[in-house]
């Protein structure tokens, strides 16, 4: 090798080259949480579903009940929405503090259509366990990262 001809040596591929900027990872705690509050948006849409078929027939409901579909719809569109831009809005601290608080209004659906309590209760476990698992796995990102900083994030 000469001077003038560039270094060839093959660079394992999970070691950036000189020069190379390094992706930052999203935090597993936005990603946990954002996928919760998504998952959930879809199963307050099925229990309005649910909701508007039982409606008008004789089988036991919960103490909240309306036979006006708009009423049904509003309500539980309403909460699917805010449960979707809550999603959105986890990288910031009014994201999760909102996603807690949504974990009531997911709760409260459970009102309309008892029987879905206990899935409701399994997602706001779900929650729960994504704040915890992501917290920690963010530190133990951070950790990682302090120990090796050749292959930390340039940011």
């Amino acid at each position: 090798m000469t001077k003038d001809q560039p270094d060839e040596r093959p660079v394992p591929k999970d070691l950036p080259r000189a020069g190379d900027r390094i992706k930052a990872r999203p935090s597993a705690l936005v990603q946990f949480t954002s996928t919760v509050l998504a998952c959930e948006a879809v199963l307050v849409l099925f229990v309005t579903l649910a909701a508007f078929g039982l409606r008008g027939l004789g089988y036991e409901r919960g103490p909240l009940q309306s036979d006006s579909p708009a009423v049904v719809w509003g309500v539980g569109g309403g909460i699917a929405l805010v449960l979707l831009v809550l999603s959105r809005l986890t990288k910031r601290p009014v994201g999760i503090v909102g996603g807690t608080l949504g974990q009531v209004l997911v709760l409260a659906t459970g009102l309309v259509v008892p029987l879905a309590t206990l899935v409701n209760v399994v997602f706001v476990a779900l929650w729960v366990m994504a704040l915890r698992l992501g917290s920690r796995v963010d530190r133990e990102r951070a950790a990682y990262d302090a120990a090796h900083p050749e292959t930390a994030p340039n940011i």
